[in-house]
């Protein structure tokens, strides 16, 4: 199993109707068929020295392996959500995981 956890920072000037929509995008990422799970977090209320609460958006997903991540990587679905919403990241952070 792979897991691809990747943190997006938002640029400060991000409006709310930007950032749902860049939520809506992240939920058509669903339609990859090599997914098996798909979460899209925010950061909990959870206040502790050793937790990072400055990310805007936490995606999580889970393959079966690593050739289900690379048909990820390349997928449509996936490379418009890159087109259409490079320009909002202020910073990305992406932990894979066997």
């Amino acid at each position: 199993m792979i897991v691809h956890h990747v943190l997006f920072w938002l640029k400060a000037d991000t409006t709310a109707d930007q950032k749902t929509a860049f939520r809506k995008s992240l939920e058509t990422l669903e339609g990859v068929e090599s997914i098996k799970t798909l979460h899209i977090g925010t950061p909990a209320p959870i206040e502790r020295a050793v937790i990072d609460t400055t990310y805007t958006f936490s995606l999580t997903v889970f393959f079966d392996d690593l050739a289900g991540h690379d048909v990820y990587q390349v997928h449509p679905l996936h490379l418009a959500f890159l087109d259409g919403f490079r320009a909002y990241f202020e910073k990305v952070v992406i932990y894979d995981a066997e």
